[in-house]
């Protein structure tokens, strides 16, 4: 029998659940099998593979307690959706308590809670991360040390009399990004990402400076931004990005699908000097072709979350042109209804790509 500590360790614990996943479905697999007569281990094969994978798995959830059962992945779905509904509760209580007393307390005691108050987070989550392997209770301080680092900023600013620039953003993201490498939680890593995308979107203001008001002005910010999220899984070293790829290739995709959709409706709001109904119909086409390469990289590359996110934007994208076309010109049932048959044509088409899928070479 193998000895699992020399194979690859997981990086992560999505690694190492996935790793888990793949030996439950062996074994069904195998109990499959015997019962219809193609394979037949030994006594003395099958109880070395069993000892084998019994060891894998304890070593597992020992060093990431992965989930081995449904009943386990049920619970853990629990324990994410618990750990965000205490953060948000949590920064709400925190908040409130602060400003009951904040008029109360001198500029010195104020300013000394708002920097101490993230650090003292910070602290309690290199405790709690050395005491689990979950990560639950991690997260939940990690949330709450990025929300008192978000709020803070402004509030020290304020007392202060200082002016927040928008570069404070990409001071959030190196906040919430660091946590998130530091302790491969993705939901930060998710926030840092968004913080760098509210950046680029207050680029849209006079070419010396960048402000607050012009966010969201000139969408075409956000897809320089959206590009480089996308490709960095493949710029970047690959020891950087363990756990965190799928993350950048969603919300890449997604700030790109997103200010082409708006600008496939507002014209005006492009950069490019040309008629409003040109950029429109432009952005409109090229939205259906991005869909459409994206989804067929997604399924290319075997990058499940690339391949419904591009799914769902072509969707959107027809539903869009569906309306502009017809809702005016057509009674209600009857635009409702064609709809459904335009959902039930992508259904076959999809069935006979599928199709062709399976009988293609492996």
């Amino acid at each position: 029998m193998t000895d699992p500590g020399n194979g690859t360790t997981p990086s992560s614990r999505e690694e190492a659940q996935r790793r888990a996943d793949r030996i439950g479905a062996f074994r069904e697999e195998l109990e499959e099998l015997d019962r219809e007569g193609a394979l037949r281990l030994t006594e003395e094969q099958r109880g070395e593979l069993d000892r084998h994978h019994a060891l894998v798995l304890e070593q597992l959830a020992n060093a990431f307690d992965v989930d081995q059962t449904d009943r386990q992945k049920r619970l853990s779905a629990g324990m994410k959706v618990a750990t965000l509904l205490g953060a948000v509760t949590l920064a709400a209580a925190l908040y409130t308590f602060l400003y009951r007393f904040w008029g109360g307390m001198p500029v010195p005691l104020q300013a000394g809670t708002v920097v101490a108050m993230p650090l003292l987070l910070v602290g309690a989550m290199e405790v709690a991360a050395r005491r689990e392997k979950t990560l639950y209770v991690t997260l939940l301080l990690g949330l709450l040390a990025g929300a008192s680092f978000v709020i803070g900023l402004p509030v020290l600013a304020g007392l202060f009399n200082v002016a927040l620039p928008p570069a404070s953003l990409l001071a959030w993201a190196a906040f919430c990004g660091a946590l998130a490498w530091a302790y491969g939680l993705r939901l930060l890593l998710a926030a840092a990402i968004l913080s760098v995308l509210q950046f680029a979107g207050t680029l849209a203001g006079p070419p010396d400076r960048c402000v607050w008001e012009s966010f969201g002005h000139r969408p075409e910010t956000f897809l320089p931004a959206a590009v480089l999220l996308f490709a960095t899984p493949r710029l970047a070293p690959r020891w950087m990005l363990a756990g965190f790829a799928a993350t950048f290739r969603t919300l890449g995709l997604l700030a790109l699908f997103v200010p082409v959709l708006i600008l496939g409706r507002a014209g005006n709001a492009s950069a490019l000097r040309l008629d409003p109904g040109t950029v429109e119909a432009g952005y409109q086409l090229l939205g259906f072709v991005l869909a459409a390469l994206a989804a067929w990289l997604g399924v290319r590359s075997g990058w499940p979350e690339v391949t419904g996110v591009a799914g769902g934007a072509f969707v959107v994208y027809l539903y869009v042109k569906l309306y502009d076309w017809w809702w005016a010109l057509l009674p209600r049932w009857v635009f409702f209804l064609l709809l459904g048959l335009v959902a039930v044509g992508l259904l076959l088409l999809l069935r006979r790509l599928h199709g062709l899928a399976q009988r293609g070479p492996a």
